[in-house]
């Protein structure tokens, strides 16, 4: 944590090495933010291709939908158990190891998912892909941060990056969402060429395995452009000691961010928040989409149409965020201004509840893009607050602190929202949630150590300025 100096203090772990003093040599922030977006999206294309016919892969396999949610479950449940040590493990080892080793993952779980009929192939598919999710959580934006702030300092504009990143995300899951819906029922409209392709496999392949299947393709490409595309500064000879010794105090220098640091304890909050409401969206739109079309296909169709375009809302708001923060003034107020824009979005989703008439039909489309077009401009400003608050040294590890307390309180709110009767309270509570911890940063946090060093696990000495 910050000690109110620049430079870590003798006894910090030496098994996690120090990036450079800002040089100006190697990629320039040009390239490495083009580098940074093709990353983004070369990983998230192929899970957004797998949210239009997961469930409907798994249970023409022959899932109930009681298993199907036990493999979300395991997904989530080996995501969080993992984000920490893997955020540890990339401070270490380096986040193009890490990096390059969640896309093998991924590709190892979407051939299972592909080809695989038994619960048990499935489950691993999606414990793999929940480990990658992890492994994910931080490298490759820590990887750009460092080089842009190896090249040009630590005051070196981030905003831009992190939002274009953020929109490569969002218009890869919307691409592929697109993409996974529609390659099965273009395999339909020719005659006999789903049937032909199931014969010819012994049953292997089907159509709705096809997306799962050519995620594993785009994974070979994204793991092959991460080890071509990011160089990183030579680090000591990865050793067993020291990534014993080295990921455990990343950890536990992890978890005590928001204990020590205002600023990031608000950041924190602002990832729980956003669990919340997008465990809300989640869990409660499709119904309401079903309700709406009078089916649960074609509610199925409407929601990924809205998915979609919720995607696309999100990559809207990422490219606004540096905008908002200008017009704003800071990043703080932009980061308030995104969560009003949540709240606002599903207060009109809660409001509506109960009512199918075109008028209200509209108000909860509206508030549906409200919610992701306010995460969009939250997102990449909360996250330039955390990055010139935590020093290379631990930014995948504060990174997946963010992820785990976003994944935590997702899950928690989810179950929450299932517990509560169908109607405005679900949607209220999670726009409550949202406005409350908006409105901490309607208060600009004192000024502190602009970088906090990870790990450590010696106390602030005297005289150095503690952080409230």
């Amino acid at each position: 944590m910050s000690t109110g100096t620049d430079n870590p203090r003798p006894g910090d772990d030496a098994s996690i090495p120090s990036p450079p003093a800002p040089t100006g040599r190697g990629l320039d922030p040009l390239t490495a933010r083009r580098r940074f977006i093709t990353v983004s999206f070369l990983f998230w294309l192929p899970i957004g291709m797998s949210i239009a016919t997961g469930v409907l892969l798994f249970t023409d396999r022959g899932m109930g939908l009681a298993a199907i949610a036990g493999f979300f479950a395991v997904h989530s449940l080996t995501a969080a158990a993992m984000e920490l040590p893997t955020g540890g493990l990339s401070d270490v080892i380096g986040r193009r190891t890490v990096l390059a080793t969640a896309g093998l993952l991924n590709c190892t779980a979407f051939t299972l998912f592909g080809l695989a009929g038994a619960a048990w192939a499935i489950t691993l598919g999606m414990a793999l892909m929940g480990c990658a999710r992890a492994l994910s959580s931080g490298p490759a934006e820590a990887w750009y941060v460092d080089t842009v702030h190896a090249h040009a300092g630590p005051d070196a504009d981030l905003r831009t990056g992190l939002a274009r990143g953020g929109s490569a995300m969002s218009a890869a899951l919307a691409l592929g969402t697109l993409l996974g819906g529609g390659l099965p029922w273009l395999l339909g409209l020719g005659p006999g060429v789903g049937e032909w392709l199931t014969d010819a496999t012994g049953g292997l392949v089907i159509p709705l395995s096809v997306p799962a299947l050519l995620g594993a393709l785009v994974e070979i490409v994204f793991v092959l452009y991460v080890l071509s595309a990011l160089p990183e500064p030579p680090r000591p000879p990865a050793t067993l000691r020291g990534v014993v010794g080295g990921v455990p105090a990343a950890i536990a220098a992890g978890l005590r961010l928001g204990a020590r640091d205002a600023l990031i304890r608000r950041v924190l909050l602002t990832a729980s928040a956003t669990g919340a409401a997008l465990a809300a969206v989640e869990l409660l739109t499709p119904g309401r989409a079903a309700a709406l079309m009078g089916t649960a296909e074609s509610g199925a169709l409407l929601f990924a149409g809205l998915a979609c375009a919720g995607f696309l809302c999100s990559a809207l708001g990422s490219q606004l965020a540096p905008l908002a923060a200008r017009l704003t003034r800071s990043s703080e107020r932009a980061v308030l201004a995104g969560g009003g824009v949540v709240t606002l979005g599903l207060t009109l989703l809660g409001i509506t509840t109960g009512s199918t008439s075109p008028l209200a039909t509209t108000a909860a489309v509206t508030g549906y893009g409200l919610v992701y077009l306010g995460l969009g401009i939250a997102g990449p400003n909360a996250n330039d607050l955390l990055h010139r608050r935590v020093d290379a040294s631990g930014r995948a590890t504060a990174l997946s602190v963010q992820s785990l307390a976003l994944q935590l309180v997702a899950a928690g709110a989810g179950l929450a929202a299932g517990a509560l009767p169908l109607g405005p309270l679900p949607w209220l509570l999670a726009a409550g949630v949202v406005l409350a911890v908006a409105l901490l940063w309607a208060r600009r946090v004192a000024a502190a150590s602009p970088q906090v060093a990870l790990p450590s696990s010696e106390p602030v000495p005297a005289g150095t300025t503690p952080e409230r």
